[in-house]
């Protein structure tokens, strides 16, 4: 058992390989205000993005070096001395920075994708982490597919750029391909055959293809005496996603007495931050997802509610609120001010950039107000969201609609919506309303986009709830993800598939690689 005064670092990776999953793809500011959701939460290494991967994510690493305090900012960077001089000057204004340089290190990765052998990588590794010594005493190297990589290779590289000044070594498992006990034993060895491995702080990266990322995460901790986890919120990620941080620190925890290891982490910002997330992303929260799914704390059962209403310990190794769960808690209404709305912004910790802005939500919320009896803190941070949103690429803009089913009749809708500026309106049919809303929509816009994914999830409970919807679209090989929210469903279904449009208007190409 590890000793109970050692910390873990937790490194949260949400802005950077989170992002890959097929449409999450964010603005700066909606990068930024996951930013300070995570300093809120006390993580200890915020990874912003990859700043050679675009001019988009160059400049939303900058404003949130700028702008965080409380934690390392961390940007990636390949092993070359172009990507880490972006990089360095990404971070140029944080606090605390980080530069995270990596290659690929298994035979396969060398040869088919890198056309390199591997006394050329070894050499690169070196050069790179050297260089990145120049701009800061913070360097992370990671061997990318480590855990498909030759052990006596790897000992060589690792040791080498631990040499050069690498402060944290990261041992990736880029594929999902470890097995818990194998995945530690591995980090156990590397630690053991390097002679210098006493000088690094040695890190853990999980995908969770086999469904074992977090599983493969705390193994390398308890066997290979890792001491950071490298993780997202959500267990967002490329394909099936990276270790979940909720997941990490509730283990680590309520298992104090196995693991014996210290987290920074306020819990009670867990739940506040998945629900951000997976507001600006679109990815939704399935019900049984653990820690911050909406059943985590649910009780069907009627011997475990009989068990709950007994002794709370029974069937609950957590408290729902230690991680963020509150009852729904009416917090204001129709007739409540400006000052007690902005107020109540603050406490939610959403920061609007003008008074403008202010008012722009104060009056979406009087709008909402007049239509539903009870608003709920879920309800201000999606009409928030939605203000934002507007205001980052208004080329698509909702304006009105009205749509006609019925039994038996083909569903018509008409729609008013600007483009560029300019109000069109234009008129579709479907096989249901949504259908017809976006045929309508595509009358004009046209996009040729191809639709691959339509979810709704009701934003609070009860029939008054708003409607969130997700929609997912295709083309020439770019997926975004658009999000609307209203009071209709229908009409939440038109602002999401405009959105998602938006997102396609900006090319906002991104070229991240993968850990």
């Amino acid at each position: 058992m590890a000793a109970s005064s050692e910390k873990l670092i937790i490194f949260d990776t949400t802005l950077r390989d989170g992002e890959q999953s097929p449409g999450a793809s964010m603005t700066k500011d909606e990068k930024v205000r996951i930013a300070r959701q995570l300093e809120r939460l006390k993580v200890d290494v915020i990874e912003a993005g990859f700043a050679a991967s675009s001019q988009g994510d160059f400049e939303a690493i900058r404003a949130i070096a700028s702008l965080i305090k409380d934690s390392t900012v961390c940007s990636l960077s390949r092993a070359n001395d172009r990507d880490i001089s972006r990089a360095a000057e990404a971070l140029a204004g944080a606090q605390r920075k980080r530069i995270h340089t990596f290659i690929a290190t298994s035979a396969l990765h060398m040869e088919k994708k890198l056309r390199m052998s591997p006394e050329q990588v070894l050499e690169q590794a070196k050069l790179a982490v050297r260089f990145a010594r120049q701009f800061t005493d913070d360097v992370e190297f990671s061997p990318e597919d480590g855990s498909r990589s030759d052990m006596d290779f790897l000992c060589r590289v690792l040791e080498a750029v631990i040499a050069e000044g690498a402060t944290t070594i990261n041992f990736a498992d880029t594929v999902g391909y470890g097995v818990p006990e194998l995945y530690g034993n591995m980090l156990k060895t590397l630690r053991e055959r390097i002679p210098n491995s006493d000088k690094a702080v040695w890190s853990v990266h999980c995908h969770n293809d086999l469904g074992m990322a977090v599983a493969n995460s705390l193994a390398g901790v308890m066997i290979g005496g890792a001491r950071q986890v490298e993780c997202t919120i959500n267990g967002l990620g490329e394909r099936a996603g990276n270790t979940a941080l909720e997941e990490i620190v509730m283990a680590v925890k309520t298992r104090r007495d196995y693991f014996g290891l210290d987290v920074g982490i306020d819990t009670a910002q867990i739940v506040p931050t998945s629900k951000l997330v997976s507001q600006i992303t679109g990815f939704a929260v399935q019900p049984n997802k653990s820690v911050v799914g909406a059943n985590a704390f649910a009780h069907a059962s009627g011997i475990h509610q009989d068990g709950i209403l007994k002794a709370r310990d029974t069937y609950e190794i957590m408290r729902a609120e230690d991680v963020g769960w509150t009852a729904n808690k009416i917090v204001l209404g129709k007739l409540s001010g400006r000052n007690a709305f902005k107020q109540r912004l603050e406490e939610l910790g959403v920061e609007l950039e003008s008074e403008a802005e202010v008012n722009a939500a104060f009056a979406r919320f009087k709008e909402l107000a007049d239509r539903k009896s009870e608003i709920f803190d879920e309800d201000i941070m999606a009409l928030v969201g939605d203000e934002q949103q507007a205001h980052e690429d208004e080329h698509y803009r909702f304006v009105s609609l009205s749509q006609h089913s019925e039994t038996g009749e083909r569903p018509t809708a008409n729609i008013v919506f600007s483009v560029g500026g300019k109000e069109v309106r234009c008129q579709g049919q479907g096989n249901g309303p949504v259908d017809a809303i976006v045929n309508a929509i595509e009358s004009q816009a046209q996009s040729g986009c191809e639709l691959l994914l339509f979810s709704v999830n009701a934003i609070t409970t009860g029939t008054q709830s708003q409607g969130e919807v997700t929609m997912r679209l295709s083309k020439s090989g770019r997926i975004v993800n658009g999000v609307g929210a209203d009071l209709d469903i229908v009409v939440a279904s038109a602002k999401a598939y405009l959105s998602a449009l938006n997102k396609l208007h900006s090319k906002a190409e991104k070229l991240n690689p993968q850990l």
